[in-house]
């Protein structure tokens, strides 16, 4: 997608209604609705994290989104795939804050050149039991990165049309601890 078409598209974004679990259930394994369900007690207790699906124009200006390899260790979310961000800290006055910090620990990319075009509905993540709240930001140049060693393998930039495109979702067995 044209950085340009996705500037033109952001009006229509921020407009979208939330909440959008019909969304995210889309891209989630087909127990996911059931697994929400059973923890929906617990989730009012979770831990509160934020995550920033940043997108930016690439040197060639096509829409990107950046996602994490997070590195191997021993926790939950080990090796996995996702975006920029974390738990809550005490300096965060606010869940924008979190997102953004985390961004600029994480891929380097400082808070100052994101613009946060929408908040969006929140995730559960049982296994760490965490609410996260996803953010939607622009940095309307191409970035430099700097990945924080300690906690990120990789930084890897999607075309933002492959996440759009019906004809690339897949399904999959996956192991769990579900």
């Amino acid at each position: 997608m044209d950085f340009k078409e996705f500037l033109n598209a952001i009006p229509k974004i921020k407009n979208i209604p939330l909440p959008a679990q019909e969304s995210q259930f889309k891209m989630s394994p087909p127990f996911r609705k059931a697994l929400i369900r059973r923890y929906e007690e617990k989730r009012k207790t979770a831990r509160q994290a934020a995550v920033l699906a940043m997108v930016y124009p690439d040197n060639e200006f096509k829409t990107k989104l950046a996602l994490i390899l997070r590195n191997t260790y021993h926790g939950v979310h080990s090796a996995q795939v996702g975006f920029p961000g974390g738990k809550v800290e005490r300096e965060d006055p606010d869940l924008e804050s979190t997102a953004l910090r985390e961004t600029e620990e994480e891929i380097g990319v400082d808070r100052s050149s994101i613009k946060i075009i929408k908040e969006l509905t929140d995730v559960y993540i049982p296994p760490s039991n965490f609410n996260v709240r996803p953010f939607l930001g622009l940095c309307e140049f191409f970035p430099e990165f700097s990945k924080q060693d300690e906690e990120v393998r990789d930084i890897i930039q999607v075309p933002l049309e492959h996440l759009l495109s019906d004809e690339r979702v897949v399904v999959e067995k996956v192991a769990t601890s579900y």
